[in-house]
């Protein structure tokens, strides 16, 4: 039976923590890149060279993909589910700001909280736990508050939809790992049915939106994509994948919270984008939210 443990500890904050200021500065990257890497051609070739990194890994260490294990089922539909994220993000991001799309995005923990217990009632949120989820996901709405002012149009709230669409289809690729046989398999495998079925929806959805495919780029823009590749998509979409395995979804998920938070503290350190009062209260807001959603039940 595998081990799950009921609270996270030093390693699984660590971890967490680590992810989630990388990604903070993947969305920087993202934002600075695109404008030579078209974006879904971008995600393409990041998760395609995750593909290829994650299979070499998996032969180095001897850990089997391809064996009859029950889990083919849950792993397309986890894969599906996490290939359309990606593309309602892309897609949406065309129609909307990334200032609104980041705010629906993360209604996605509490697709988790709310589901989860359907799975292990030990993943049931007290009062105070919701509580302080909501005021982690106001802090970041705080944040983000200016892609709000001025007039609404009708292709925004397109955009807008398609956000709140990738928010929930991630809030729903969590439960389905934790749902189905994908719960016992390794860390690799259920990442590898991720990576594995974007890798080949990304570059069609790129086509078809008629997205220039090329691979002369600037020295920046390559470090830009290995980094995206190799840490972003393989190593701490690994890591997430080992955690889910062993630690509490819903307390987990509201580490996500601070990805969007350290993406502006990144803008401030790296590209000299002010640092208002707003961003350290949302800061503040997001960390206290965590601490009250990781608080152990009486």
């Amino acid at each position: 039976m595998l081990e799950r443990k009921t609270h996270l500890d030093s390693l699984a904050v660590s971890l967490l923590l680590a992810c989630c200021l990388f990604w903070g500065l993947q969305q920087l990257l993202i934002k600075t890149t695109v404008g030579e890497v078209p974006p879904l051609w971008q995600a393409a070739l990041r998760f395609i060279g995750a593909t290829v990194l994650l299979w070499v890994w998996c032969a180095a260490r001897g850990v089997r993909l391809f064996e009859r294990d029950g889990s083919l089922r849950g792993g397309v539909l986890a894969g599906v589910l996490f290939a359309a994220e990606f593309s309602c993000i892309y897609l949406g991001l065309r129609d909307t700001t990334a200032s609104r799309l980041t705010v629906f995005l993360y209604t996605s923990p509490f697709i988790v909280a709310v589901l989860m217990p359907r799975i292990s009632r030990a993943e049931t949120l007290n009062r105070i736990q919701w509580a302080g989820l909501v005021i982690a996901f106001v802090s970041v709405a705080v944040a983000f508050s200016e892609g709000f002012t001025g007039e609404t149009t009708t292709r925004q709230l397109r955009g807008d939809a398609l956000a709140l669409a990738a928010g929930t289809l991630w809030g729903l690729t969590t439960v389905v790992i934790r749902a189905t046989k994908m719960s016992t398999l390794s860390a690799e495998k259920t990442l590898f049915y991720q990576v594995g079925v974007t890798s080949l929806v990304a570059p069609l959805l790129s086509w078809l939106l008629g997205e220039s495919w090329s691979l002369s780029y600037s020295p920046y823009a390559w470090g830009s994509l290995a980094a995206q590749t190799v840490i972003g998509a393989f190593a701490s979409y690994l890591a997430w994948m080992w955690l889910l395995r062993h630690y509490p979804a819903t307390q987990m998920s509201s580490f996500t919270f601070l990805t969007p938070v350290f993406a502006l503290v990144f803008g401030v350190a790296l590209l000299n984008e002010p640092l208002t009062l707003q961003l350290v209260l949302a800061l503040c807001g997001v960390a206290a939210g965590i601490v009250m959603v990781n608080r152990k039940k009486a």
